[in-house]
């Protein structure tokens, strides 16, 4: 689960992104609203927290342009701004939750682990042919048995069974994968992808990772 963490106040983004990290969530972080959109339309996130006050475009602004791009990614306001007119009109603009600054470290978590869930559901194992995989314990398994996913291959796996048949170039997965603006290399995919087709040949599947030159990757049905 990837989330962007939107605040301009940098020890405090770094305080919720030390703590998100520790509870298993992968974060980055922006500091101002023109990148924060930007980053949001990639598509590559999760859910997001978001700053009210920021550079270039309020957190008002933030969401009535992500929410008008057509974008249902979750999105939790948290911000100082405490009058009942504020909360009404974060969450008249789009916003999933409010939450105000200062906040409590457990109703921060649960506020995103409920706001997740919500959106992870309905299901919590994907299936595809004779595959499955549990979203809650990354484990991949079809009736010959089953192996649980390092967190960039459940990624990956995770990304493929929710898009049969999609065809996702090398940088589409570096995004989606590792992040927007991360720095590793193109054939790092290369090699989680060899990783998950070992993986799905040792478990006698009946659909398989193909790869088009020069195009990219996609799950599919062996014929």
């Amino acid at each position: 689960m990837r989330i962007l963490v939107i605040e301009d106040e940098a020890s405090l983004a770094r305080a919720i992104t030390e703590l998100l990290r520790k509870n298993n969530f992968e974060v980055e972080t922006v500091d101002n609203g023109i990148d924060a959109c930007n980053y949001l339309k990639s598509g590559i996130y999760d859910a997001a927290i978001l700053d009210i006050m920021l550079p270039g475009m309020d957190g008002f602004e933030v969401l009535r342009e992500v929410r008008g791009s057509g974008m249902a990614i979750p999105i939790l306001m948290l911000t100082a701004r405490s009058s009942v007119d504020d909360k009404v009109l974060g969450l008249d603009s789009g916003a999933n939750d409010y939450l105000t600054k200062p906040f409590v470290v457990k109703e921060l978590l649960a506020r995103v682990r409920a706001m997740t869930r919500i959106a992870t559901q309905p299901s919590s194992v994907l299936s595809l042919g004779n595959i499955s995989l549990n979203r809650a314990n990354f484990e991949l398994s079809s009736p010959y048995g089953n192996y649980r996913l390092a967190s960039k291959e459940y990624q990956m796996m995770e990304l493929f069974m929710t898009n049969p048949n999609t065809l996702f170039s090398t940088e589409r997965l570096l995004e989606k994968v590792w992040g927007y603006e991360s720095d590793v290399q193109e054939s790092t995919v290369w090699v989680y992808i060899s990783y998950l087709r070992k993986k799905l040949r040792s478990l006698h599947a009946n659909i398989e990772i193909r790869a088009m030159r020069n195009a990219g990757y996609s799950l599919e049905g062996i014929k």
